[in-house]
């Protein structure tokens, strides 16, 4: 998802120097916090892509974050889109957190299991603009204990 180059230098002919410069592409790579980890049905993160090339491709990340102690191995998220000439959309998607024998997907670090997925991909936005995201829990559970943040990753096709 990042691009990284590296090139090597010779620092008067007694040895090498590796150099790695990377540099982040996406258009917008975000985290929203989830007050108390308990997400309600009625917060909706919100997450604006201000988009300015339309002849370009874009995959689209779930970013996701729970604690250890999140109950189930998957979730239910509904991602509602407002394009800038005022057509909304709703798509449902599912993640899977979890092995079957319960461990976790993702990196852990600490108390917090990290979770980037592919959700979209080979998106073209029709217009230029602001496309705002709006991220929505869709469990039964309300609220949704356990998780620390939500956000999306919007990146253009390499």
């Amino acid at each position: 998802m990042r691009h990284c180059q590296s090139a090597i230098q010779v620092f008067y002919g007694v040895g090498f120097f590796l150099v790695l410069s990377c540099t982040d592409v996406a258009v917008v790579d975000q985290h929203i916090a989830i007050d108390s980890h308990a997400w309600h049905y009625d917060d909706r993160p919100r997450v604006v892509a201000h988009i300015t090339d339309t002849t370009r491709p874009y995959n689209i990340y779930l970013n996701l974050r729970h604690t250890p102690d999140y109950q189930y191995s998957n979730i239910f998220i509904l991602l509602h889109q407002h394009q800038p000439q005022g057509r909304d959309t709703t798509e449902r998607f599912e993640l899977r957190l979890a092995e079957p024998d319960g461990r976790w997907l993702g990196r852990g670090t600490g108390s917090v299991y990290a979770h980037q997925q592919l959700i979209k991909e080979n998106v073209r936005f029709p217009d230029t603009g602001s496309y705002v995201f709006g991220l929505e829990q869709n469990m039964r559970d309300n609220p949704l204990r356990e998780i620390s943040d939500v956000g999306l990753r919007i990146e253009p096709v390499e």
